[in-house]
């Protein structure tokens, strides 16, 4: 009886902007499934080795095997995919957080190595699948795909999901390795999108020398106007509050204004046609810099969990649809006459990847590596495979980019777009269940746990009284990973040397002398009567 009443309800797909009753059944039941894949995620925190995103793939591969059934093969997932919904709604809240809550010190710290990676490693990813699709697809007769087909294949396949890394990877035991995998993914992300919308405005057929240069110059505009729309998108934010202080008030007036200005960011750089991953990502930086040392402490609190749970949420959203639409039948209909060929190109797509990641990974890595003097600031062969490994994983964004590409209002229509499409969900359910299972007994060989090693050894000393001097009132994690360079006379006088020639100095002169006094920021934030006063906030330094 109830498998009857659930056939009826999901027999027509539905949208989220649908109407009526069995649009309503069908938002109650993925909402239902979102609460099952985080109480689940919740009792399968302590093995780690399923994680929210292989949870929440797994129980929408089940969900959709049961609507299949219901609906006798009909549709597989209760609300039908939409490229608006996932970039104007669940995905600014995920990149906006990534930069809200990014440790910016180690993050600048490693800016360079990070820039490598994600922007520069990225192109030659990008090359090296675009190339290689050209190669091996047309042998292979797959459809009717164009020049602009491959090259997008290139964007999309760059774009990385390092989730499950992060996850495991821990940022006070390798605040290095931490901060460049989590800064390459999202630099990476923005980069893919980026050189997706760049191609898709050129016409690629009739390319040459003027149409490259013009191709190259439209990518570096949208690299660096999108960058300075989130940042003047954040200072704006912070300058309003800091003036106005909305919290003597009402401590939800300035909440409120801190998301709606970072949503703001997000839908301009749309408007304008630029990179909005690149914008809010800054935007977030900043805001975390000034704007969130202006509001009251409540409303650091509130915000701070706020932008977390958003971001929580959308990616088990993200992750739970897509675990749907792989069974989506229409998709797997069209090439349902050649499932050999399918899995050919997939596989083909998942070689592609291996190669060209390592193709930059490990030559960027020693490029990075004598730019730095420190032993522990250089990339060891370990951390490399680490990097390597973490950007194997390729999730929604791949999705959303090749839904773009290769549908047209919503049905895959042409063979080779299916082919794409089918492929396209098979690496993303492929790299991120069977790379993300292993992504944890890897890192455990590769990385084993500093807590190990410490059980074994001597107790653990205190801090001397010289680290707060030394660091000039700065956070203290250089200081464990470069505990060995303040050992030796010589070793400190290299530490209290390095700063007078290093980009972060001289930044933070002008930052103390020109920025805080008009945008705020901790420390330069004058006192109101009735305010709460600032407590240990220096996890955001």
């Amino acid at each position: 009886m109830a498998i009857g009443i659930l056939s009826t309800l999901l027999a027509k797909p539905e949208t989220i902007l649908g109407s009526g009753h069995s649009s309503v059944v069908s938002m109650n039941l993925f909402v239902a499934l979102l609460c099952g894949c985080i109480v689940i995620g919740h009792l399968l925190e302590e093995s780690r080795w399923m994680n929210e995103s292989i949870t929440a793939l797994a129980i929408g591969l089940c969900t959709g095997i049961v609507i299949l059934l219901t609906t006798g093969g009909k549709s597989s997932h209760l609300l039908v995919f939409s490229e608006d919904l996932f970039f104007n709604y669940l995905l600014p809240p995920i990149i906006f957080n990534a930069g809200f809550q990014v440790k910016k010190k180690q993050f600048f710290r490693n800016f360079m190595t990070i820039m490598l990676f994600g922007a520069v490693g990225t192109l030659i990813s990008f090359a090296i699948i675009s190339l290689g699709a050209i190669h091996f697809f047309k042998k292979m007769s797959i459809g009717n795909l164009k020049i602009g087909d491959y090259l997008a294949i290139g964007a999309i396949f760059s774009a990385t999901d390092s989730v499950c890394t992060l996850q495991v990877l821990n940022q006070d035991d390798t605040p290095l390795l931490y901060s460049l995998v989590f800064g390459e993914g999202v630099v990476n992300d923005a980069t893919a999108v980026v050189l997706f919308k760049a191609i898709q405005s050129f016409d690629l057929p009739h390319i040459n020398t003027t149409i490259a240069l013009q191709f190259v110059g439209n990518f570096l505009y949208l690299f660096i106007s999108s960058t300075l729309l989130g940042v003047l998108a954040g200072l704006l934010s912070a300058y309003i509050i800091k003036k106005l202080y909305f919290g003597r008030h009402s401590t939800d007036r300035e909440v409120a204004l801190m998301i709606l200005m970072a949503y703001l960011s997000y839908m301009l750089a749309e408007f304008f046609y630029l990179s909005a991953i690149l914008t809010v990502f800054f935007c977030g930086i900043v805001m975390s810099h000034y704007t969130w040392h202006n509001v009251t402490e409540s409303s650091r609190v509130t915000t701070k969990h706020a932008f977390a749970t958003l971001s929580f949420v959308a990616e088990i959203f993200i992750f739970l649809y897509v675990g749907m639409d792989a069974l989506d039948i229409e998709k797997w209909r069209v090439v349902s006459d050649s499932p050999g060929k399918s899995v050919g190109v997939s596989a083909i797509l998942l070689g592609l990847i291996l190669v060209g990641r390592a193709a930059f990974v490990f030559p960027l890595s020693s490029i990075s590596n004598l730019t730095k003097k420190a032993t522990s600031d250089k990339i060891d062969f370990k951390q490399q495979v680490t990097i390597w490994w973490a950007g194997l994983m390729r999730g929604a964004v791949s999705m959303a980019l090749a839904y773009n590409q290769f549908t047209s209002l919503g049905h895959t229509q042409l063979r080779g777009n299916a082919m794409m499409i089918t492929s396209t969900i098979t690496v993303v359910l492929f790299s991120t269940v069977v790379f993300g299972l292993m992504t944890k007994p890897l890192i455990r060989i590769l990385l084993p746990s500093p807590k190990n090693r410490m059980l074994s050894s001597e107790p653990s000393t205190p801090k001397p009284l010289t680290v707060p001097l030394l660091t000039n009132g700065h956070d203290l994690e250089a200081y464990e990973s470069d505990r060995n360079l303040i050992t030796r006379p010589t070793s400190l006088r290299m530490f209290l040397s390095t700063p007078s020639n290093t980009v972060h100095y001289y930044w933070r002169k002008f930052d103390n002398a020109f920025m805080r006094p008009v945008f705020g920021g901790r420390g330069f934030v004058p006192f109101v009567p009735g305010s709460p006063i600032e407590q240990n906030d220096q996890q955001w330094q």
